[in-house]
């Protein structure tokens, strides 16, 4: 999965790093609410760790934000807050679990591991569009019976369009989407696996069109409309 933990323990938030990276997670973590707000609104995520005590905007307005906006991704709050109030407004907001602090990392991670099986469960599995669909779970596309070869990061930028059908994206915003924000990689790389896509989607029924100033969208194809 790829994780956002919003917190500004700086200690706490790389032991949650480690911990989630060894288990082969991708994290990415913010220490306000502000920038959980944004990362939450430019990025895709499929977990949010959420402290309640964030500066600058507090965990609940990030929640209630999160879901206003649409957001669907489980919530784990994560607090020194253990007050039967602050759990029933957690939950009430769109909260899917809560663990009060101090916790040990073995049960953090079997919260971890059974909201992402609730994830998956709820997700659709295919993305489809023309004659092309992906499968989420297990990263493959197919065009009618035939199967794509597609690397993980294709996959990835694939995705990233198809979850957003006939709107554009920005080259930092599939950087964004594809990537850790600490990985080293430039907007160029994006061209790149775009250029590929548009070869490997031929006859898909899709196309991968460009705008300047606003980036990709995957829409169909004239033909297919």
């Amino acid at each position: 999965m790829h994780i956002l933990i919003a917190d500004d323990d700086p200690a706490l938030a790389e032991a949650l790093q480690h911990a989630l990276r060894r288990a082969g997670h991708a994290v990415d973590w913010v220490a306000t609410g502000p920038a959980a707000d944004a990362a939450l609104v430019c990025s895709r995520f499929d977990l949010l760790i959420l402290d309640l005590g964030l500066p600058r905007m507090d965990g609940f307005d990030v929640l209630r934000r999160a879901r206003n906006h649409g957001a669907r991704l489980p919530i784990l709050i994560l607090t020194a807050r253990d007050s039967v109030d602050d759990r029933v407004r957690g939950l009430d907001l769109g909260a899917d679990d809560y663990l009060a602090k101090p916790f040990s990392l073995s049960e953090l991670e079997a919260r971890v591991r059974a909201l992402g099986r609730r994830g998956h469960e709820s997700a659709a599995t295919f993305l489809c569009m023309g004659r092309l669909k992906l499968d989420k779970i297990h990263r493959a596309a197919w065009v009618d019976e035939r199967q794509l070869d597609l690397s993980a990061r294709e996959i990835a930028v694939l995705e990233a369009l198809l979850r957003r059908p006939r709107r554009f994206l920005s080259k930092e915003q599939l950087v964004d989407g594809v990537y850790e924000c600490s990985d080293e990689v430039t907007t160029n790389a994006i061209e790149v696996y775009i250029h590929r896509l548009r070869k490997k989607l031929e006859g898909s029924g899709t196309r991968i069109t460009t705008t300047r100033g606003l980036g990709y969208c995957i829409e169909p194809s004239p033909d297919m409309d």
